[in-house]
């Protein structure tokens, strides 16, 4: 539940910004014309928008099982989150690639450009504080890692979605600055346009990165192998156990992991006596690994789990 709390924080921190930060940047594209404000509006509006899909997301996954998801819902953040990339792709990368390339074809001269530098100096501001708090939350669980690593191997996208929109918002400002600044000074009102373009090629990349990781975890990715190998340790501790051959496990939510065990019981052991083995399992499990929600455990030889293994490392190389 506490890293639930955090990453609302998150985005909390971030709706707040990006809301306040959107109607100034209308508010000074209106006044002063330009193509690259007009786009940021854009961008902040649609962080907006991003972030309150990612709330409403955590909510529809807190719900529990029923009978129609008997899993339950985890796997909605997931949705949501993949509707964001989708969103910042489409609206944010193509909205500002067409003011871009409009003010390009037909430029116009900006008019009252300190309006538009001291609204992109605010917005920095802004747009910082929330990206610290985003950064801090994902420094926080991230531990050890290594920054690509942590991102690649996060099963919870809300905290790293709104740090890599915060990271692509404060970079957008900049260009905004640059380009407003060089349409200024050089005379050159489409280089107004090239800033917007720059801006959404920016947007695009951040898009394409959040959806591949989005369809990853949609898809099903597995638990960490410090997870794994946290599950088989138990297992192997219980005296009915043998052998504890191997787990598959799938992420359904940040903290909710379904696995299916392999063990090899005792031989003399009868049909109760697994049934209360897995119920020992199972009990130990909540207590020392909460976010295992499910276990299915298979009576299996450890040639039988081995042919299986080898079976997914095959289909895995193939695809």
């Amino acid at each position: 539940m506490a890293g639930h709390a955090g990453s609302k924080r998150v985005i909390y921190a971030a709706l707040a910004g990006n809301l306040a930060i959107a109607l100034t940047k209308f508010g000074a594209a209106f006044f002063t014309g330009s193509s690259a404000m007009l786009s940021e509006g854009v961008h902040s509006l649609v962080d907006t928008g991003n972030g309150a899909l990612l709330l409403y997301g955590m909510h529809r996954a807190a719900r529990p099982a029923d009978r129609t998801h008997p899993l339950g819902h985890g796997r909605e953040l997931y949705f949501w989150s993949f509707i964001v990339a989708l969103l910042v792709f489409a609206l944010g990368a193509g909205v500002s690639l067409y003011e871009g390339i409009i003010h390009i074809l037909a430029p116009v001269p900006v008019v009252n450009a300190k309006v538009n530098y001291i609204v992109l100096g605010l917005s920095f501001l802004f747009e910082g504080s929330s990206w610290l708090v985003a950064l801090k939350e994902f420094r926080r669980q991230k531990g050890r890692q290594g920054w690509f690593e942590a991102v690649r191997s996060s099963k919870d996208p809300s905290v790293y979605t709104v740090l890599f929109e915060d990271s692509a918002a404060m970079l957008g400002l900049v260009v905004a600055f640059v380009s407003i600044a060089a349409s200024e000074l050089l005379g050159m009102p489409e280089l107004d346009g090239v800033g917007s373009v720059g801006i959404a090629i920016i947007l695009g990349a951040t898009a394409i990165f959040l959806a591949r990781e989005s369809k990853g975890l949609l898809m099903g990715e597995p638990a960490s192998p410090e997870v794994e190998r946290g599950v088989l340790e138990i297992a192997q501790q219980d005296p009915a156990v043998q052998r504890a051959n191997g787990i598959l496990s799938v992420h359904i939510g940040p903290e909710e992991i379904v696995a299916g065990l392999s063990i090899e019981f005792e031989d003399h052991l009868t049909a109760p006596d697994i049934e209360a083995c897995v119920e020992r399992l199972e009990a130990r499990l909540r207590k020392e690994m909460p976010q295992i929600s499910r276990l299915f455990v298979k009576p299996q030889t450890a040639g039988t789990w081995e042919q299986r293994r080898k079976a997914i490392a095959e289909a895995s190389e193939e695809g």
